[in-house]
């Protein structure tokens, strides 16, 4: 049977298969298009396993909201070329919709035969590096951002007395804003009684060793010592915890974040909270 120009680009808009693999599936199976887009999958699931131990150090982030769960999502490839493609991207949201539809909490075989199944098209190595979900309550909202074609994504929860206050345009840009900050300043923790005892304690240690050795300290009383590791670790806090870090987005006034919110709040009469974030950075 004669394979036309048409049939082969019917069958590579269906496929997303190049021009020459679209001429010879359509080859072996004499023109069938079913056989031929069967035959594709099959050479391109066979070049799955040889790309298995490919490095895959680029990719993209993306998450999906609604008004139960949010789900974020880190899928690794090979090259940026492809993590800026149309159909990497598309892979990304479809899974996050699966995992929110479905109620995952971790990456499953479907999830899995999904990145495989653009493998086999795009002939490039993927993974699912990492994924998370937050629940999100009546009382709650979450709020996302993605920097860079998905290079960063972000997602920030927030809790409030009235949840009439997350339909208004003043919470959205406020939300929008502190998901831009959690972006840009990437903290470790939300706040400091979330930090780990173990984290505090190690730090503490290093604190006190550095002022024992600063031989300008040396006469201070202990007290006084003290008193600077302690101020020590308020300094290292506001570096690594959310509320405590000066807001990066829209500040002329230099506020920390918990500022910021206690300020929202007076300014729009609610009483919102910062419950929970997530952020991650392609291939991380």
């Amino acid at each position: 049977m004669e394979i036309t120009m048409e049939m082969v680009k019917k069958l590579r808009e269906e496929t997303h298969a190049g021009i020459m693999d679209c001429k010879k599936a359509l080859a072996q199976s004499n023109g069938d298009f079913a056989g031929a887009a069967k035959y594709l999958k099959e050479v391109g699931l066979a070049a799955v396993e040889k790309r298995a131990d490919r490095a895959t150090e680029e990719g993209r982030i993306t998450f999906g909201i609604t008004d139960k769960k949010a789900a974020i999502i880190s899928v690794t490839c090979e090259t940026d070329f492809v993590a800026k493609n149309e159909q990497f991207a598309k892979l990304g949201q479809d899974l996050c919709d699966l995992v929110i539809a479905k109620g995952y909490k971790e990456v499953t075989p479907d999830m899995t035969d999904m990145v495989k199944d653009l493998i086999a098209t795009i002939h490039e190595n993927m993974n699912i590096k990492k994924m998370d979900t937050v629940d999100v309550a009546e009382d709650e909202n979450v709020a996302g951002y993605s920097h860079a074609n998905g290079a960063i994504g972000v997602i920030v929860k927030f809790k409030a007395k009235d949840a009439a206050i997350f339909k208004t345009d003043a919470y959205k840009t406020f939300a929008f804003n502190t998901a831009m900050h959690v972006c840009a300043a990437d903290p470790l923790y939300l706040d400091s009684a979330s930090v780990p005892k173990e984290y505090e304690e190690e730090n503490l240690s290093i604190f006190r060793t550095k002022v024992a050795q600063d031989e300008k300290l040396a006469s201070k009383p202990d007290q006084v010592k003290e008193g600077i590791v302690k101020g020590m670790l308020k300094k290292h806090y506001a570096e690594i915890c959310l509320m405590d870090q000066v807001c990066q987005i829209y500040n002329e006034d230099g506020l920390t974040v918990a500022q910021l919110v206690a300020k929202f709040n007076k300014d729009n009469g609610c009483d919102i909270a910062i419950a929970d974030y997530r952020r991650f950075r392609a291939g991380a």
